[in-house]
């Protein structure tokens, strides 16, 4: 979606280097703070924060049906 401010560019994980995803980068700002400047990929996420990247993607589609703005 294009909810999200897009003032930030297509970011890297900060641990691994992959290229983030949209969705990623809103999901981080969502659940950390909106002025965060550095994002995980899903995989790291969940690894960081010991919970499943099945749940992470569930918390991606339960804000984007809810209408969050960051996605």
């Amino acid at each position: 979606g294009q909810g999200w401010y897009g003032c930030e560019r297509m970011s890297n994980c900060k641990d691994c280097g992959r290229k983030l995803t949209h969705d990623e980068i809103a999901l981080y700002k969502r659940m950390l703070g909106r002025g965060n400047v550095e994002f995980l990929c899903l995989t790291c996420f969940a690894r960081t924060y010991d919970v499943t990247e099945e749940y992470l993607q569930d918390r991606i589609d339960f804000f984007k049906e809810m209408g969050c703005a960051l996605f």
